[in-house]
């Protein structure tokens, strides 16, 4: 169906609704239809100049308000967002290609971040410490670090730009969020249910990019002096660019990047529930997941029966229009992951792997492909697909699995299936990752749980306890209750 209209997006700046200082703007379209549906403003330094100082001015009464009236505004927020989630869920589908169950999830857990937020609030604990010298308390306080750049990627766009932003503002920093040039209306969104629910003027700032201004976009919101902290999800390829320059700047960052999650399946696993988990976490979002299982390690007594039972599953899903209520899989984000995903698949064909389903392009959609027999001279063995497609490796036994799966520059989630849960814990513990589920998919997320990475897959941890350390800083005070006899 044609878009009815276009809409005129604006940004979000000091409480207010902006265009571009210089007016430009730039399309967003539809990567289903094709067709245009937004005109975005074209952010540049001088914008970048205005959402830094709006929400360095903020920072002074919110850093001080108190965290029961934090915690009421993100408990509003919940709710705003709750209301409006089948309008938001449409949106993401509408500018992602994600199907509208994917949008309705981002939706949920969204509402989940916003109340994990609010408990967070009371969050800025610190401790005392006992010190040599007498008559004094010496203490270790959490304290607000200041303006916080939340760089948020189009893949899980709600989720994504929620977590960005909702546990630095729980702990009384302002945050400028930039958002991604794939989904700009529904991070602009993200200003819109914070500002309804009553969040004050300059706490929270969003601004849009045109594709050819990104890297300059960044690179202003890196150096202004009054910013304090860089988040960012997104490739390794733009995570390393970010922390070099974050570097110069001696800026902390919060890195959360590429992926290449494992799933190993020992021979004594259920098999139907690795089956119904490596379908899951190949497919959901059509494989557009930092998460998503891109290589199922499987031992070899079970490997044929696991991929032909994994190929009939996922030819069976339903491939087609996102805003269907029963599509499974929708539209990749644009012609670029086609061609990418065409290039490995074919790659790896060329060396021996076999093709059990998918393996071509539907229009803008891909058919989910499950390849066997992948080894390491292929490409797509080592490669981020970021796709609807898996590789299926065959290994000899638990340690081989083991060592197939940490072969790899990535690190962030995996999972391993056995019935024998020692013998799964040992491997968990052994695998090169920042989160493995034991019998469940490698794409899982709480909003409590410390979510991150290791090697090329990043640094630092979203979420929960661990978050105080990425957006705070720690500071020792001292307390003399009498004279201190110094020396000279």
């Amino acid at each position: 169906m044609p878009t009815a209209t276009i809409r005129d997006q604006e940004m979000f700046i000091g409480g207010r609704w902006c265009g571009a200082v210089d007016r430009s703007t730039f399309t967003k379209k539809n990567p289903y239809s094709g067709e245009a549906i937004s005109h975005v403003p074209a952010s540049g330094r001088a914008d970048v100049e205005a959402a830094v100082d709006a929400a360095a001015a903020a920072f002074g009464a919110w850093s001080n308000s108190a965290p029961g009236m934090r915690r009421s505004l993100f408990l509003k927020a919940a709710d705003v967002l709750e209301a409006r989630q089948e309008k938001l869920a449409r949106l993401i589908t509408e500018e992602t290609g994600g199907t509208f169950g994917w949008g309705m999830f981002n939706c949920m857990l969204s509402a989940a971040i916003l109340r994990e937020a609010a408990a967070e609030s009371y969050g800025l604990i610190g401790e005392i410490i006992p010190s040599d010298l007498p008559d004094t308390r010496a203490m270790a306080l959490r304290q607000p670090v200041g303006v916080v750049v939340g760089i948020a990627p189009w893949n899980a766009p709600l989720i994504l730009g929620f977590r960005a932003a909702a546990i630095p503002l729980a702990y009384g920093n302002t945050v400028v969020l930039k958002a991604s040039e794939e989904s700009p209306g529904t991070h602009l969104a993200i200003a819109s249910v914070l500002s309804e629910a009553g969040f004050p003027d300059g706490v929270i700032n969003v601004i849009t990019n045109a594709p050819k201004d990104a890297a300059e976009v960044v690179d202003a919101l890196i150096a202004h002096p009054k910013t304090r902290r860089i988040n960012f999800t997104g490739s390794t390829k733009i995570g390393r660019l970010i922390a070099e320059k974050a570097g110069k700047h001696l800026k902390r960052t919060l890195l959360e990047l590429g992926g290449k999650a494992p799933m190993i399946v020992l021979e004594d696993a259920e098999m139907d529930a690795a089956v119904a988990a490596g379908n899951f976490g190949a497919f959901m979002n059509q494989g557009q997941i930092c998460m998503s299982t891109e290589r199922i390690i499987v031992e070899r007594p079970v490997a044929d029966e696991f991929a032909r039972k994994l190929a009939a599953k996922a030819v069976a899903l339903k491939v087609g229009d996102p805003m269907q209520m029963d599509t499974e899989v929708g539209a990749v984000i644009n012609r670029a992951t086609i061609e990418r995903v065409d290039s490995l698949i074919a790659d790896a064909v060329s060396q021996g792997a076999r093709v059990l389903c998918g393996g071509k392009a539907a229009g803008a959609c891909y058919l989910p492909t499950v390849l066997y027999g992948v080894t390491p001279a292929m490409r797509i063995y080592h490669d981020e697909s970021f796709g609807p497609v898996v590789s299926v490796v065959v290994a000899e036994n638990a340690d081989e699995a083991l060592r197939i799966a940490n072969d790899t520059e990535y690190g962030l989630s995996g999972a391993v299936f056995s019935r024998d849960i020692n013998k799964a814990m040992k491997i968990a513990e052994r695998m090169e990752t920042g989160m493995c589920h034991i019998n469940g998919s490698t794409v899982h997320d709480e909003p409590q749980m410390p979510f991150g990475g290791v090697k090329s897959s990043g640094w630092g941890r979203f979420g929960g306890k661990a978050a105080l350390e990425e957006f705070t800083e720690l500071r020792w005070i001292t307390i003399r209750r009498s004279p201190t006899p110094y020396p000279i």
